[in-house]
Parts: structure tokens; C-alpha cells; sequence
């Protein structure tokens, strides 16, 4: 009777905390804000691309309308043509430059790899990492300056809005807000013990002088999750580390169908539960357990919950069209969904954009194999 209540208590618990939290998040969670124009002369934007052309050609002209003072490429041994395209759109830029990547080494992954190439080839006193598929809107660049100003982050990473368009790739990514937003309250993110740490990979804006006294990517080289890590080495080293949601100035379209998303979270699902295939099945089984199971016989109380949940997400990341707030309805769905991202995330190995990736109870310990 006792281990039946629990599992009865055990919706609620988890549904109360993620609610509270994304309550917290509401009012104290940073937004970036539209600000005077900034001095970006000093600011290097560095892009690690590989196989990203069908992404550039929609991106790469808002990041270079930013006007940094120098933008570096790493055409990461792309088969898609992303150097020649980068090139053709950034013709007549003296900014600008796409570099060719060299062939991933041993014990590197190939993202900490690139970028740890872009930063040898990176001049500015500020080095902004940011992925081929983020969106820099109009004043984007002032803004993220002007809230590492105010915050006097060593490390300000960005959590761009989601830009989801087809119904396929609405399934999942959405999963991307709701474990930040419903997990980590803002407050416990400013303490400055490196545990209590949160990153983007997608933008990272270092001031230099930090970045090189971690080590920069090489201090991380074997993560698969490095942005987190990067952020823990910041606070090792006496630094800050700020985090801001995008809103209408820098967004993201991460998948472009339900099968991607699926071999994207499937990429990072066991390091994000601590290399622990068994910690990951239990959180698909509490993720069962409170939406899928009172679909079926749980109070209306519950449902609402989750429901409200969703909206609360949404409403903090701005992102309340109709389309969007739609979303809310599939929690019920969303553990079922996302089953084959768990059983891709306990393979031994997991393959992203053509490189297979070693998996271990200690991922830390074992660095992922190079390009295969």
C-alpha cells in the first residue's frame, strides 16, 4: 500500500516542483532586451559548420548584418558544399574568412574540435561561439553586449527561441525549454559553485581573457555536452557565468522533422542524465507515469498541471502564437514520442552528422571516438 501511494504521490510531486520553478523562472529569468548600438570591433563571431549549407543560406546574412569586427567560418569537412556557400555569401566582407577544417584527432569530439580551431584563429577580446542554424536578428549582437555589460559575465550563454514550423519537428524541441525553465530556477543559477551551472552551445560569448584561462574547447575536448562543462570550468576559475533566453532578437531552428530531433536529443540524452543508463530509464518512467498515465485515470487536476506547465513555458520564452501554445496539448504524448530518443541514447554509441560517438557509464572518463 505504501510503494502504491508513493507512485500515486509521485505525478503530483513532480509536476508541483516543475510548475513552482517555471513560477520562479517567470519573473527573475534574464531576457535579452533591445539596447543602444554597442562597440563590436573587439567581438570575434566564430561559427563551427558542418554539412549546414541548407542552414547558411538562411542564416549566415543576418549574423554578418551584426557588423562584428571579424566573423571566422570553419567549414568542418562539410560534404554539402557549406564552404563554397559561406564563401558566395560573404564576398566582398574583409571580416570575414571561412577556414578548412583539419580531420578530427583522438580523444576530440567533432564540435570542441572546430571550435577549438576557431578560437587560434580568433583575434577579438570577446569570442562568440554560435551554431550555423541560430537566427541574429536585427540588434541582436547590441543586445547580448549589453547584457554581458550589465551582468559582467565571463561566460553569457544564450538560449535562442525556438522557431519550429512543421508539425513534425513540434513534437520534441520543445523539450529543449521545458528542462531548463522547469529544472533550474534563475536564482540558483547565479551562485557561483561550478555544480550550479547552465549553457547553450548554440551562443557563447566569452570575454578572451576567460576562455583561455580554462583551457578554452581543449579543457573539454572529450564532453559531448561541452557547453555545460565549459560553463562548470568558468565558475572552477573564478569566473561568472550569466544565461538569458533570446526572445524576438536571436532564434533557433535546431530539427527540421520528427526524425531529427530524434537523433539530436538522442546525441546528448545519456550525458544529460549523468552517463547512467539506469538514471536515464527512470526518468522515462516518471515522465510516463505523470502525463501519459492520467490521461488515462489521473484527476482533471493533473492533466491542468501539465497543461499549465506548457503555457508557462511559453509564455516565458514568448513564443504564444497559436501554433505554439498548441504544443501544450501533446503532453500527454510527449513520453511516448520520445521513447525512441531513449533507446537511441543507451547505445554504446551514437552517431551525429556522419562521426559515431563512444558511450559509457563515464563519459567523462572515456572520450568519444573521431570521424569514422
Amino acid at each position: 500500500m505504501r510503494a502504491a501511494g508513493l507512485w500515486r504521490a509521485l505525478p503530483w510531486a513532480v509536476l508541483g516542483v516543475k510548475v513552482a520553478v517555471a513560477l520562479i523562472n517567470l519573473p527573475t529569468f534574464p531576457r535579452l532586451r533591445p539596447s543602444a548600438p554597442q562597440d563590436k570591433t573587439g567581438v570575434s563571431v566564430l561559427v563551427p559548420a558542418r554539412n549546414e549549407a541548407h542552414n547558411l543560406r538562411e542564416t549566415l546574412p543576418g549574423l554578418l548584418a551584426q557588423n562584428a569586427g571579424e566573423v571566422r567560418l570553419l567549414d568542418d569537412q562539410s560534404e554539402d558544399g557549406t564552404g563554397a556557400l559561406a564563401r558566395q555569401l560573404s564576398a566582398g566582407r574583409r571580416e570575414v574568412q571561412v577556414l578548412d577544417g583539419q580531420p578530427v584527432p583522438d580523444g576530440w569530439n567533432g564540435k570542441t574540435w572546430a571550435c577549438w580551431q576557431l578560437a587560434q584563429a580568433a583575434g577579438g577580446e570577446w569570442l562568440l561561439f554560435t551554431d550555423a542554424d541560430v537566427r541574429w536578428r536585427p540588434g541582436a549582437l547590441d543586445a547580448l553586449l549589453a547584457e554581458a555589460a550589465r551582468t559582467r559575465a565571463d561566460l553569457l550563454s544564450v538560449f535562442p527561441r525556438q522557431d519550429n514550423v512543421t508539425p513534425g519537428e513540434r513534437l520534441l524541441t520543445p523539450l529543449v525549454d521545458h528542462v531548463l525553465l522547469t529544472l533550474l530556477p534563475a536564482p540558483l543559477l547565479r551562485v557561483p559553485h561550478p555544480s550550479a551551472s547552465a549553457a547553450n552551445g548554440q551562443v557563447m560569448l566569452f570575454r578572451r581573457a576567460a576562455y583561455e584561462r580554462l583551457g578554452g574547447h581543449a579543457a573539454v575536448r572529450a564532453h559531448l555536452l561541452e557547453d555545460v562543462a565549459l560553463s562548470r570550468e568558468v565558475k572552477a576559475t573564478g569566473g561568472t557565468v550569466s544565461v538569458a533566453l533570446g526572445q524576438g532578437l536571436i532564434g533557433v531552428r535546431m530539427y527540421r522533422s520528427y526524425q531529427d530531433s530524434v537523433r539530436g536529443f538522442g546525441k546528448n540524452a545519456l550525458t544529460v542524465h549523468g552517463g547512467s543508463r539506469v538514471v536515464l530509464g527512470l526518468s522515462w518512467a516518471v515522465h510516463l507515469l505523470t502525463y501519459t498515465a492520467p490521461l488515462r485515470r489521473g484527476p482533471p487536476l493533473l492533466l491542468a498541471l501539465a497543461l499549465l506547465e506548457g503555457v508557462l513555458v511559453r509564455v516565458l520564452t514568448g513564443r504564444t502564437r497559436p501554433a505554439d501554445l498548441a504544443e501544450v496539448t501533446l503532453a500527454p504524448v510527449v513520453p511516448l514520442l520520445a521513447l525512441p530518443v531513449y533507446l537511441r541514447a543507451a547505445r554504446r554509441t551514437v552517431e551525429w552528422k556522419g562521426r559515431h560517438y563512444a558511450q559509457s557509464e563515464n563519459p567523462q572518463d572515456r572520450p568519444p571516438r573521431g570521424a569514422t
